[in-house]
């Protein structure tokens, strides 16, 4: 077996294992929502223990585990196909889903295990930054960035493009004033209605209550309506609001 978690060269710095992360979130995100009919075919609970792979090339993989002992890189959860048909689908998935979210903290920190200590806090708040694959995957609340240099007053967060074809980041309140946040934070956003990721070229809006970005078009807002909403909430945050029968 090749070892789906081998490497050719394996990342040192920051950027690079936060790099080798999010190449790999992704590829699970992907296997877990866009691809699950895939994912589920594959975890046939007639075959040996298996394993989802998300690979540092962007690309996943169910297959049995590594052969070698001790392994090159952390494993990822044993036998996941086993669980399949004896439980509710969502259920299952969410529970691939978390277990995914520890094995690539384990395979980062693996290699920042001789990053110094304030490398290794600034490659957690990078991936902190990101929703975590259980999050995407079930729908449930994604833990809220630290704003502590933002005005703490509620705000909508509207991304839209200009006329000069520049992105603008904007809050609603006085003047407009930017939060200053630049692209790249924005690169790794997930709309929270299509797991799409972040496009400069496309019009966001992210949700006061909840603080999910979504694509304007996913949640039917356009950049002339989102100019007259003082507070946005998303559908599932203004549904959830709305009083039980």
């Amino acid at each position: 077996m090749d070892g789906p978690a081998n490497v050719t060269t394996a990342p040192r710095t920051v950027e690079e294992i936060f790099k080798d992360f999010r190449n790999r979130r992704t590829a699970i995100v992907r296997a877990l929502t866009s691809d699950v009919e895939e994912f589920s075919n594959l975890c046939d609970p007639d075959k040996d223990n298996l394993c989802l792979y998300g690979l540092s090339n962007g690309t996943w993989e169910v297959t049995l585990p590594a052969e070698e002992v001790p392994t090159e890189l952390p494993e990822p959860a044993l036998g996941i196909n086993f669980a399949r048909d004896g439980m509710n689908r969502k259920d299952w998935l969410s529970l691939v889903a978390v277990h995914s979210d520890s094995w690539l903290l384990s395979v980062a920190f693996y290699y920042a295990a001789r990053l110094n200590r304030n490398d290794r806090k600034r490659l957690f708040g990078m991936i902190n930054d990101l929703p975590t694959v259980y999050e995407v995957v079930s729908g449930g609340p994604r833990q809220t960035k630290d704003r502590s240099s933002v005005d703490s007053g509620s705000k909508s967060k509207i991304t839209k493009q200009s006329s000069d074809g520049q992105l603008e980041n904007m809050s609603r309140g006085a003047g407009h004033e930017g939060y200053g946040e630049d692209d790249g934070e924005h690169s790794e956003t997930i709309c929270g209605y299509c797991n799409g990721i972040y496009n400069a070229d496309e019009f966001w809006i992210c949700c006061d209550v909840c603080e999910r970005w979504y694509h304007g078009k996913c949640v039917k807002i356009t950049p002339a309506k989102a100019d007259s909403i003082k507070q946005y909430k998303c559908p599932s945050c203004s549904s959830s609001k709305k009083p039980r029968q």
